[in-house]
């Protein structure tokens, strides 16, 4: 969701990647008088049994092929303190750890349905997320955090996951790493059944996953591991995560229908005015059906590495060359070109001074291998995803529509200015889906949604599927337009007509 290259955003800041030495810690409550949740106890990754007593679980309680994880948790003050908040890391094997905030919702926590949450990237911390969109506080200054009033846990209990390992404070030992969706998914379930083992008033909770931007790739495959698995914890007599939803905000889902709105965004969009001049539209138009012969032979119907990445820089010089002096985040906004998340968005750089700070480390319990400069993106994590052609190598729409097949709900709403991934490109990916219910879901035509009587944007609805449009609104949806972003998703979690 960052730097645009080769039709991706690319990462601008960098990570640590040297070498580091793990130093086991457990943290005790700020709270001791808080029994929320049953008391975990410290353990040693060293010890299997040992892990399975820190996870509160028996051997027979503990996800298949997780044997070895821990979970290492504290009650924090991070944010307003208004609901109940934990930080800290679950290792979903002896050298993998996710590091998480938890948030409890603000109206009724012992009810409230639950969200996962990821930003995309790849390589993009989901404190991104938490501290600029979504979560219940927002980085006003580079040692400072504001309530949010329109954070996502007014009415429902929301956790955010730094992934994969390397990105944000999350990281792994023994020179692991996760270079594709596929392999993030399998880290992703068995961190989402740990956690419910863990916070046990949440077990069978209807849970909703949803990110933005390349979550629009991450979601629909972590949402399908996370069903297929079900049937692997029931076996080992665990509680199957009652998986309700999936929620994609401008997500890349499908390049081969996101690349050519590259040219709808910039020339023919019937909602906003032409960003270009009529010589370089036509020059695009021109292009278009160049680029998807190539993309298709390469990408789609026999798919092979070279020739695909070959295609996309080909898409990327045909359709995205001519985008200058906008923010390819948000089309109604000037920025340097093709300039980067701090450079648009200057509240990214208080969220990494923020993150940075000691006091805050402290506070969130970060692990000594993170300590020191935070960064909101993982450019080892970006390269790695862009040398397997993760962006290319697999039909996340498949898993999309199989997950719609199977009766999970899901809902994809876009910031009406984005260019990155523009409502046009999405649109179409979801009229194109096929599955049982296509012909209910294209009947439908486009309508209003109205907040507090004024329109909010456009929507489409039918057979579990929802597409919506929010008005104006850029790539980061509730940052842009929060009221309208959170009404967007109390409604889906009720289950009401958006």
């Amino acid at each position: 969701m960052y730097k645009y290259r080769v039709l991706r955003l690319r990462i601008l800041t960098h990570a640590s990647s040297s070498p580091v030495t793990h130093i086991p810690w457990c943290y005790k409550s700020l709270k001791p008088e808080d029994d929320a949740y049953p008391k975990r106890t410290c353990a040693s990754r060293n010890s299997p049994s040992s892990l399975l007593r820190a996870a509160g679980a028996s051997a027979s309680k503990v996800p298949p092929k997780h044997l070895q994880h821990s979970v290492r948790v504290k009650q924090t003050q991070i944010c307003d303190g208004e609901a109940r908040a934990y930080t800290g890391y679950i290792d979903v094997t002896e050298a993998r750890h996710l590091f998480f905030y938890f948030f409890e919702s603000r109206r009724d926590p012992d009810k409230d349905d639950v969200i996962y949450w990821t930003n995309g990237g790849p390589g993009g911390s989901s404190s991104v997320g938490l501290f600029t969109e979504l979560g219940p506080c927002r980085a006003a200054s580079s040692n400072s955090t504001e309530r949010h009033p329109w954070s996502w846990n007014e009415q429902a209990n929301i956790f955010f996951v730094d992934q994969p390992v390397d990105v944000g404070f999350s990281y792994a030992d023994y020179g692991e790493s996760t270079t594709t969706t596929l392999e993030a998914a399998n880290d992703i379930a068995a961190f989402i059944s740990i956690f419910f083992e863990h916070f046990t008033k949440l077990k069978g909770r209807a849970l909703h996953l949803a990110g933005e931007s390349y979550g629009g790739r991450y979601i629909p495959v972590f949402a399908s591991t996370i069903y297929d698995r079900n049937a692997e914890l029931e076996k080992a007599g665990i509680a199957p995560i009652n998986l309700a939803s999936i929620m994609i905000g401008n997500g890349c889902t499908d390049f081969g229908t996101m690349m050519p709105s590259y040219y709808d965004a910039q020339c023919a969009d019937p909602t906003f005015p032409p960003v270009l001049d009529i010589s370089s539209c036509v020059k695009m138009k021109q292009m278009l059906p160049r680029c998807e012969q190539r993309y298709t032979a390469s990408c789609v119907d026999k798919f092979d590495a070279i020739d695909c990445k070959a295609a996309a820089s080909f898409c990327n010089e045909a359709l995205s060359s001519f985008f200058k002096n906008h923010n390819p985040y948000d089309r109604s906004r000037l920025c340097s070109g093709m300039a980067g998340m701090t450079e648009c968005y200057p509240v990214v750089r208080y969220l990494e001074d923020f993150l940075s700070n000691n006091k805050t480390q402290d506070l969130l319990g970060v692990d000594p291998p993170k300590r020191g400069n935070f960064s909101f993106g993982s450019r080892k994590v970006a390269e790695d995803f862009d040398t397997a052609v993760d962006w290319f190598s697999f039909p996340a729409q498949y898993y999309l529509a199989a997950l719609l097949e199977r009766g999970i709900r899901a809902l994809v709403y876009v910031g009406a200015t984005d260019y990155i991934c523009n409502w046009i490109g999405n649109d179409k990916m979801t009229l194109n889906l096929e599955w049982t219910k296509q012909a209910e879901y294209r009947s439908q035509p486009l309508r209003t949604w109205i907040v507090d009587g004024n329109v909010a944007g456009m929507t489409r609805s039918g057979g579990g599927l929802t597409f919506a449009t929010i008005t104006g609104a850029g790539h980061f949806a509730p940052y842009d337009k929060p009221a309208e972003s959170l009404e967007l998703a109390n409604r889906w979690l009720a289950g009401v007509d958006i």
